[in-house]
């Protein structure tokens, strides 16, 4: 029996999607799986203790999704959550634990050697909780399990990073049986599914390719129907597509939306994306809305040509302008999500970005302020080459001692002084299109509030019978 735990607790309530797809693979294989789904318990501690009170599984394998929430100033670190359930199941079972997703794919051996587990999975869980199960079951050959981190003797042992040998394409299957989703729906307004892995863009900050590769893989866009028809079955009619950019690349981006259309699934489904301003044309825009995409949330970062560049992005200002247009023509509704205070960002180039916004006029914008700092990205190296010549004043955190990534450590340019938030937010003004940069830790009824986490305002809303993208939720709360 392998047990399979989630531990993602956020609120509003995010279905488990790596775990319903994880659950299906062993299945599929010939394992006897259950999952224990702290999202949905009361008290985990009490949860756990009573799910082993009668079972002994061979391998328990958690699902570990965020390390932080991503938001600065509130710089929520999930970490020591993660340690307090793996006392409790250590107390709970003899069985061997495997801890495993997107946040513990992202640092890999840093985590690994933090918290009290056996093995650790970088990358895909779907293949390498099979292999693992079947090797602890018979030779114990823990090198031939991908992506697997664990202890020998002392030792630790593995890449500590998800391996070079991605599959040219993933199959996940269609079933979306091992989660209450529809429960996940009702309490978190939307569910979730992917049509790809992976990203093949080189943007200094992003995670993405560190969890998931640097390659990108496509589903067989029949798969990806079956797997709408399936939610639908249950009862989801609104969905959220989990790629990093749905359209990249463009040709399966509108090979899914064609066959959502040739089953007529664009009828009866509501779904959001997000999306690079290229490539996005008018073909793709109208096959995305005949599809049943209701809204787009672009990966905009700035409206200022030298910051683009800085972040390393391929679109152009235009190219956000004619994506409004685009959006427009095509009844989608359009978020521009801004990456502020970057490298190189002064108080006249985010003025250029607020104003650029503001003139080509999306329904929403996110002023997200602060770059988090991930290892293994460019955005690392420039915080240590400024570390290095004595400078240390554009990195904000909320921990003292040396620098530690596996902490929330954000990059905030020191030009924008110590009132950045509050200088944004006065180049913003009273315009109720952008979502703002918090001045200090925000938790509750603000509908400018853009961090999700524990915003009270977007889970009333839901309970309310609201449903979407949370962007969408919080932009309709405000009357745009």
């Amino acid at each position: 029996m392998l047990t399979l735990i989630n531990t993602n607790r956020m609120a509003p309530l995010i279905g488990p999607i790596g775990l319903d797809y994880v659950a299906a693979s062993a299945h599929r294989a010939g394992i006897d799986v259950e999952v224990l789904d702290l999202g949905l318990a009361g008290e985990p501690a009490d949860a756990i203790r009573e799910h082993f009170r009668a079972r002994e599984p061979e391998l328990v394998g958690i699902s570990f999704r965020n390390v932080d929430d991503c938001f600065w100033p509130s710089a929520d670190w999930f970490v020591p959550g993660l340690q307090d359930i793996v006392r409790v199941i250590r107390s709970a079972t003899n069985a061997p634990i495997a801890v495993g997703g997107v946040g513990f794919s992202i640092f890999g051996r840093p985590l690994f050697e933090l918290i009290d587990v056996d093995f650790g999975i970088c990358g895909d869980g779907e293949q390498a909780i099979v292999a693992l199960v079947r090797q602890l079951r018979a030779a114990r050959k823990f090198a031939d399990v991908p992506g697997l981190i664990w202890k020998d003797s002392d030792k630790i042992c593995g890449p500590g990073a998800p391996g070079p040998s991605w599959p040219d394409s993933i199959s996940l299957g269609a079933t979306r049986s091992f989660v209450d989703n529809h429960r996940y729906f009702v309490q978190g307004g939307q569910c979730g599914v992917e049509t790809k892995r992976g990203c093949n863009r080189n943007c200094i900050y992003c995670a993405d390719p560190l969890a998931k590769g640097d390659r990108l893989r496509l589903r067989n866009p029949v798969e990806v129907a079956d797997e709408v028809e399936s939610l639908l079955a249950q009862g989801i009619d609104v969905l959220h597509l989990c790629d990093s950019e749905f359209n990249v690349p463009r040709r399966h981006a509108y090979a899914v939306c064609e066959e959502l259309s040739r089953r007529s699934l664009g009828n009866r489904i509501r779904w959001y994306a997000y999306l690079s301003p290229v490539p996005f044309d008018a073909d793709l825009a109208g096959a995305m809305a005949r599809a049943g995409c209701v809204g787009i949330d672009f990966t905009a970062d700035a409206g200022c040509e030298s910051m683009l560049r800085t972040y390393r992005q391929r679109h152009s200002k235009e190219d956000l302008a004619e994506a409004v247009k685009l959006c427009r023509a095509n009844s989608i509704a359009v978020m521009m999500d801004l990456l502020l205070g970057g490298p190189g960002e002064t108080p006249q180039t985010v003025r250029e970005t607020i104003d650029f916004i503001k003139q080509i006029n999306p329904d929403c914008a996110g002023a997200a302020l602060g770059m988090r700092i991930y290892p293994r990205t460019a955005a690392e190296k420039i915080v240590a080459d400024e570390l290095a010549g004595g400078k240390d004043s554009s990195i904000r955190r909320k921990y003292s001692g040396p620098i530690n990534l596996l902490k929330p450590t954000f990059y905030i340019s020191e030009a924008l002084g110590e009132k950045s938030a509050e200088l944004v937010r006065d180049l913003i003004g009273a315009d109720q299109r952008f979502f703002e940069p918090a001045v200090e830790t925000v938790n509750g009824g603000d509908a400018a509030n853009y961090n999700y986490n524990e915003n009270l305002l977007l889970e009333q809303a839901i309970r309310k019978g609201a449903r979407g993208a949370y962007w969408d939720i919080l932009r309709q709360l405000r009357g745009n």
